[in-house]
């Protein structure tokens, strides 16, 4: 599941995480940078280890909002083979339909697994809990994406500790 989440007035936090709610990639860009070119990114930095092998990186699916409906982004899915979970944005459609036979057919949509995209939401609330990081303490973005490093291995540790 990708997400995006403002950080203060400076800049944006661009993220990926796991249906636990758990993070598994931040990439920080502008404020005013666009969201769709931070995808690609963002889908790099995955790398999830399991008990052998190497790691991880091309998930089965990625859910993301409208913000990352581009003919980049699809394509980009389409060549690793990852089924996007993406739904199309409006203006996109009329400018498809527009192209007659030329634009090509609609986009299939999960709905089902794009139910899923709200744990994108809950895991920046997770690290927004802290306060630091919620309100922008750090100026500079090295230390900002430090935090939220740290933060986020807190919340990896935390999943992991049997409950009692």
């Amino acid at each position: 599941m990708l997400g995006r989440s403002r950080s203060g007035l400076t800049g944006k936090v661009h993220l990926a995480s796991d249906l636990g709610c758990r993070p598994l990639a931040f990439v920080l860009a502008e404020g005013q940078a666009a969201d769709s070119p931070q995808f690609v990114p963002v889908l790099d930095k995955i790398k999830v280890r399991g008990p052998v092998g190497r790691p991880r990186t091309r998930p089965g699916a990625v859910a993301g909002d409208k913000a990352y409906s581009s003919r980049a982004n699809r394509a980009h899915l389409r060549k690793r083979n990852i089924k996007a979970v993406i739904p199309e944005k409006t203006d996109q459609t009329a400018n498809r339909k527009k192209k007659g036979r030329r634009g090509g057919g609609p986009f299939s949509h999960d709905a089902v697994l794009y139910k899923g995209r709200n744990t994108v939401e809950r895991c920046i609330n997770k690290i927004k809990a802290w306060r630091g990081l919620a309100t922008r303490y750090d100026k500079k973005p090295e230390s900002y994406l430090a935090g939220l490093h740290l933060r986020g291995a807190l919340i990896w540790i935390r999943s992991l500790r049997p409950t009692s």
